[in-house]
């Protein structure tokens, strides 16, 4: 005869794999955290290169080629921490023999990416406006808001990333000029922190 608690906990374990997205693997975010410095230390290269010493706490004009430099990378460093999320999320689904593209994951997606599609459209202003020191606050803000709005379709671990990202977001955007310094904290030390944190209790 099966044990009633037995049956009790299966039904939750099933309950809770269709109600949320369980493939989110820890070491994406590592990876990503990893990349996000790697980006970072690329920066700081690129003002030294241009003769800037961006902890001196002096303001510069950058001049348009340095600006596009720093989107790029911006950009390069976004699709490689997504890519290699992508990458160990398929990798833990095949291990577990989970499906991927479920309702939830719909419903993990569009709750994620309205704050960072509008996110991404506030920091095309800024940089059209040539406010270029709100542009890591920015960033930093929208993301921690996405992770909150999606915390509830997976690891409710993940709003408290999304609370720190937007902490850091608001006291980034009070102390200008040291934007670099809050996005290697925010997107590359706390990504790795929660990834190592996450590896260790969902392993």
């Amino acid at each position: 005869m099966n044990d009633p608690k037995e049956d009790l906990q299966h039904i939750r374990q099933m309950m809770e794999r269709s109600s949320r997205f369980i493939s989110l693997n820890g070491l994406s975010g590592v990876a990503a955290g990893t990349i996000a410095l790697i980006g970072a230390a690329i920066a700081y290269w690129l003002f030294q290169q241009q003769g800037i010493d961006y902890f001196s706490g002096n303001r510069y004009a950058y001049d348009n080629d340095l600006e596009w430099k720093l989107v790029l990378l911006a950009a390069v460093v976004l699709i490689l921490a997504v890519g290699s999320g992508i990458l160990f999320t398929i990798q833990k689904s095949k291990r577990n023999g989970l499906k991927i593209w479920t309702g939830t994951t719909r419903l993990l997606l569009s709750h994620l990416l309205v704050p960072l599609i509008a996110g991404g459209l506030f920091c095309m202003a800024l940089l059209y406006h040539g406010l270029f020191g709100l542009i890591a606050p920015a960033t930093l803000l929208f993301y921690g808001l996405a992770l909150v709005n999606a915390a509830k379709y997976t690891f409710s671990d993940i709003q408290y990333l999304g609370y720190c990202e937007i902490f850091l977001g608001i006291v980034a955007a009070f102390i200008p000029g040291y934007g670099l310094v809050f996005w290697a904290l925010g997107f590359g030390v706390l990504h790795i922190i929660y990834g190592l944190l996450m590896y260790k209790k969902y392993k």
